[in-house]
């Protein structure tokens, strides 16, 4: 089938960023008198902002609301994301051909809303996508199929006409069961996953520059 829109991941996606969350879950337990356990940034990768947040309070007997938490981490990043934090490889020569294309692309992320529109307007990137995408609620992190959903909606297409775009295993297989043409991104941070990756989707690239190519661009003609 034809595809007619692509759904963006955004962390670790288009966004070198991953790295830099490692460092934000640590930096916070740190900061709050706890040694990092082994693995935490593994775990609460998978969750939304709103799992992770309440999970640190639960498992670290926090004396902060999860409101409060979320507010933080929000502020230890909000710097990397305004000012520092780099576009993966190819990622605005491919959202520049898609839109030269009139192909419509979006972003369906977990992270936090001024993180996204603040890197957006810093990479100046904003004009290749059609809108951005977070949970609404707790049943729509990337272990659900709900935000994809939204978002092939938005474009006014089906799921069998959608392609996404990820870099993460958990998240990547949502998409493939749910029926989209899964494109999975190498992230160095992700490596461990990389070859679950390989055989879970349709196409992985170690790079979004490869996608610039007539042979992605033919799946939309």
């Amino acid at each position: 089938m034809m595809k007619r829109g692509v759904i963006f991941d955004f962390d670790g996606t288009l966004l070198d960023s991953m790295g830099m969350w490692t460092g934000i879950d640590r930096t916070f337990l740190l900061e709050n008198g706890i040694e990092p356990p082994k693995g935490i940034s593994d775990i609460v990768k998978k969750m939304t902002i709103h799992q992770s947040a309440a999970y640190f309070v639960e498992r670290f007997s926090l004396a902060m609301t999860p409101q409060q938490v979320e507010d933080r981490i929000e502020a230890l990043a909000d710097e990397q994301y305004r000012y520092h934090l780099p576009l993966k490889e190819g990622a605005a020569e491919l959202l520049a051909a898609l839109h030269q294309r009139e192909i419509p692309c979006c972003i369906a992320s977990v992270t936090y809303p001024s993180l996204i529109e603040a890197a957006l307007e810093r990479l100046q990137i904003g004009q290749y996508i059609d809108f951005y995408l977070t949970p609404t609620h707790e049943g729509e992190g990337k272990h659900t199929p709900f935000l994809y959903h939204r978002a092939a909606e938005r474009m006014g297409i089906a799921p069998a006409e959608a392609v996404v775009v990820e870099d993460s295993l958990h998240a990547a297989a949502t998409a493939v069961i749910a029926g989209y043409y899964t494109i999975g991104v190498y992230d160095p941070v992700a490596d461990g996953d990389w070859q679950k990756l390989c055989s879970l989707c349709q196409r992985t690239e170690r790079s979004l520059k490869a996608l610039c190519d007539p042979s992605f661009y033919s799946i939309f003609e």
